[in-house]
């Protein structure tokens, strides 16, 4: 068996065991609204929300980086330095 699919097979084993211990329903309040879910599908979009802001902050601050470094060879092009 590949190592990858040996691999994948155990998280989707410890993934389900986490499932299993976490169903119990939590309420959260957030200002005027209550949503009540399972504990586990509450972590895993607390999870994926602090994946996609990380991804979007990361890539802002490359673009920033970026824009900085090609803003820095037109100003040494048009001084004449190399």
């Amino acid at each position: 068996m590949n190592f990858t699919i040996v691999l994948l097979i155990i998280a989707a084993c410890l993934a389900v065991v986490f499932i299993i211990q976490n169903v119990a329903a939590v309420t959260v309040g957030i200002f005027f609204w209550e949503i009540s879910l399972s504990l586990a599908l509450l972590i895993f979009f607390v999870l994926a929300l602090g994946f996609v802001i990380g991804w979007f902050l990361h890539s802002f601050l490359a673009y920033r980086k970026i824009k900085q470094e090609v803003a820095e060879v037109q100003k040494n092009l048009l001084s004449g330095k190399k």
